[in-house]
């Protein structure tokens, strides 16, 4: 197929990189191909023709066996970039034609892109206290002190039952899981990360209340492997918790942590309430005269993305005043 001299073929491994392309199922790449030679040997009699459904998204890097890749799953209210990888079985065909300026199309097999269509993906917030350890040494923190602060925690979560509260030593681990949706299925798109913002001032208040010491949050958003299972799993027997996480939102909460608090202590920036990778950063549904490029930033790396990551900071006030109510 695509034999035409106008169109380019590529490889998997040398799917073109960091430009705008597209993936659509396999089946529509016939009548794709039908309509694109109509088209170049005589545009004025054959008009060009939407064929089938596309979904927008962006090739980081190949892989030996996957391709890395930005997808574009809102761009019409929202910026929304999620990252995602593409296995080699899955991949088809891709295919070009700068001679009339189209975008790269990437041909998938089309229960892997209704799969994707249909899972659930997750926002991930790490909140920890500050000063804990100070405390400690001190012997500041009662026994009442943490029974006021959990049944505070047990007061706010029952506030938002889509989002899992899970509390450990003096960190809190919030979750909640959205889908994206499609033409073809009846799910709908479900994201709202700006409730992340507010519960960051929330919680630590509740902190500050409670037991005096201020905090901060990271918070990420992506793809999960658990993804069609619910926020928490708990055994039957009661004693044993999973938080059902595993993927590249999930690690980016330590792997910022890490590099912030190394800022910190190097004096690179500021300590803040608020880290966020910049994929959930730029999702946020800021106000238009806000110039959310112009904010602190800072670079951080994860073995999970091949390609470098950036993490914004703020204060929680900021960030509130910033966005669209």
């Amino acid at each position: 197929m695509f034999e035409h001299e106008d169109f380019e073929r590529y490889e998997f491994e040398n799917v073109p990189l960091d430009r705008d392309l597209y993936l659509v199922d396999q089946k529509y790449m016939s009548d794709y191909e039908s309509m694109m030679i109509r088209f170049l040997t005589d545009y004025k009699n054959n008009p060009y023709e939407n064929v089938g459904y596309v979904s927008y998204a962006a090739a980081r890097k190949a892989l030996d066996n996957s391709i890395e890749l930005s997808w574009y799953v809102n761009i019409s209210d929202r910026f929304h970039e999620v990252s995602i990888i593409l296995p080699r079985e899955q991949f088809v065909s891709c295919v070009g034609c700068q001679a009339c300026d189209e975008k790269p199309r990437i041909f998938v097999k089309g229960e892997w892109l209704d799969s994707l269509h249909a899972r659930s993906f997750s926002v991930f917030s790490m909140i920890d206290a500050i000063g804990v350890k100070k405390y400690l040494e001190e012997d500041k923190l009662s026994t009442e002190m943490l029974a006021e602060l959990r049944d505070r925690i047990d007061q706010i979560a029952s506030e938002y039952p889509s989002i899992s509260f899970i509390s450990f030593a003096d960190s809190l681990l919030l979750k909640s899981n959205w889908s994206v949706g499609a033409f073809n299925n009846d799910i709908s798109y479900t994201y709202e990360p700006e409730v992340f913002i507010y519960l960051a001032e929330k919680i630590s208040k509740i902190y500050q209340d409670c037991i005096g010491l201020p905090t901060y949050s990271v918070i990420t958003q992506g793809q999960n492997s658990y993804c069609n299972d619910s926020l928490l799993h708990i055994s039957e027997s009661n004693n044993h918790v999973s938080l059902n996480s595993l993927g590249v939102p999930f690690a980016q909460l330590m792997d910022i942590e890490h590099t912030a608090r190394h800022n910190i202590r190097s004096k690179q920036h500021a300590p803040a309430e608020v880290y966020m990778d910049s994929l959930y950063y730029h999702s946020l549904n800021f106000k238009h005269s806000f110039d959310k490029n112009s904010q602190p930033k800072a670079a951080y790396s994860t073995k999970m993305v091949s390609t470098s990551c950036e993490y914004f900071f703020n204060s929680c006030g900021e960030l509130i005043e910033q966005l669209e109510k």
